[in-house]
């Protein structure tokens, strides 16, 4: 169980830095990384409890660092 939590923060942070360096989103890359990250735990902890989403915590974590980012809206974005 820990050795997915922390590969999933992992993921979940290339996911952020790749996103904001390939000009996906314009939020800064701290920003984009713990966005990412946030959605990846609520993930994570949603397939733990509930058991709903893929079977790979990889795919879980990408799928839910995009999701985050295109979900959660910036008041600073142009």
């Amino acid at each position: 169980m820990f050795p997915t939590l922390i590969g999933t923060v992992v993921i979940a942070g290339i996911v952020g830095y790749a996103s904001e360096r390939s000009r996906f989103t314009h939020n800064g890359i701290l920003q984009s990384i713990i966005i990412c990250i946030g959605g990846a735990f609520l993930a994570y902890f949603v397939q733990l409890m509930f058991g709903l989403g893929f079977r790979s915590p990889g795919l879980n974590a990408i799928a839910a660092s995009i999701g985050a980012l295109i979900i959660v809206p910036t008041h600073w974005r142009k």
